[in-house]
């Protein structure tokens, strides 16, 4: 699947229906710039929106993913190849996401300490040392949530057992042992525990 192709594609498409980015954007429920992205290339519809913007522009998934009109001949083909381009581009989007959240809790527990460091060391006033703690554990209780919002949603969990993959609950992600992307949990469909090793593939 090459961005750029099928960007140019969604372009042709929508000007085709008479429709303008803008257009476009509000029957999707997405900005303008999200279009924008999509069209130059530079980014990928989620996968949500997928079928509703194909219906908009009268093409199929696998002419999107295509980025361009098939032949019944090619059909076949294409959809092959493209289920392959559409997984990798969801497992290094996931990738992205977990880099994303191993940044996001460094820097969130460096702002922590700092505020900490900084009303010990630098404010005298107790107020502003309570008021900058509070800031620096705001900012902290934040960045966990959102840290296992994509430990969670992000890839799944595969039992060492029965080999099912799942996505566990938040309950389970914030109270299991874990080592690094390995978590001791119950298998939703065996009930057994073990160490469930974080898959980014069905």
């Amino acid at each position: 699947m090459n961005l750029k192709e099928t960007g140019a594609f969604i372009a042709k498409c929508r000007k085709e229906k008479g429709l303008t980015q803008e257009k476009l954007a509000e029957k999707l429920f997405v900005s303008e710039k999200a279009v924008s992205k999509w069209e130059c290339g530079k980014g990928f519809p989620d996968t949500s929106l997928i079928i509703p913007l194909c219906d908009i522009l009268g093409i199929t998934a696998n002419e999107l993913l295509s980025g361009k009109k098939l032949t019944a001949e090619d059909y076949k083909q294409n959809a092959e190849n493209n289920l392959v381009a559409l997984k990798d581009l969801q497992e290094k989007s996931a990738k992205h996401l977990l880099a994303l959240e191993w940044v996001i809790g460094g820097m969130a527990t460096i702002f922590y300490m700092l505020s900490i460091f900084s009303a010990a060391c630098f404010v005298e006033n107790l107020a502003w040392r309570i008021v900058l703690i509070c800031l620096g554990f705001v900012a902290l209780f934040i960045a966990v949530g959102f840290c296992l919002h994509i430990e969670r949603n992000v890839g799944f969990y595969e039992c060492t057992h029965c080999h099912h993959k799942y996505i566990p609950t938040y309950k389970a992600v914030i109270w299991s042992m874990h080592r690094g992307r390995t978590r001791y949990m119950k298998c939703p469909k065996c009930g057994k525990y073990s160490w469930n090793k974080k898959s980014l593939s069905q």
